[in-house]
């Protein structure tokens, strides 16, 4: 058995020593994503929260409704209007009328979404904020006169 574990523990030291060097060696870098030229030099916190302010006519628009799986947890339905989802395009320019969302819960940052539906599991107890926010391909959060495109509903998880 020692000598199994031992055999094991040098395997992931060498195996992962390679794919990082080759990794390097081919200029891949585990920085999350890349924002491309077009945001070339501005703080990468500060093009998260840099929002894209839209014209109020045919301004996206997003809606929210939170129900309880049967199975377990809660299912997640975003509605959006003149909006267009585009995961093929996530982490590239910003193409007016389309991107992703981010769904938060009690404002952490859950992730992103790519289509209308979710699953959330293992939340805790008492009242919860569940919040989404429409999004550029490139991350920044949409807005129309400064407020940003979002909606939120509370539910109480027992």
């Amino acid at each position: 058995m020692n000598r199994s574990l031992s055999l094991f523990a040098i395997g992931l030291v060498f195996g992962g020593g390679i794919g990082f060097t080759l990794a390097a060696a081919n200029g891949v870098t585990f920085d999350g994503h890349n924002h491309g030229a077009h945001l070339a030099g501005m703080d990468h916190a500060m093009m998260h929260d840099t929002p894209v302010d839209v014209p109020a006519a045919d301004a996206p628009q997003v809606s929210l409704m939170v129900m309880r799986d049967p199975m377990a947890g809660y299912n997640l339905h975003v509605v959006a209007e003149n909006f267009t989802f585009s995961p093929e395009r996530a982490s590239l320019a910003n193409v007016a009328g389309e991107g992703h969302a981010h769904v938060y819960i009690n404002g952490e940052k859950l992730g992103r979404l790519y289509n209308p539906w979710m699953h959330i599991d293992g939340l805790p107890k008492g009242e919860i904020e569940v919040k989404v926010t429409l999004n550029t391909n490139d991350h920044r959060p949409l807005a129309v006169n400064g407020t940003p495109v979002s909606a939120t509903q509370m539910i109480t998880v027992e």
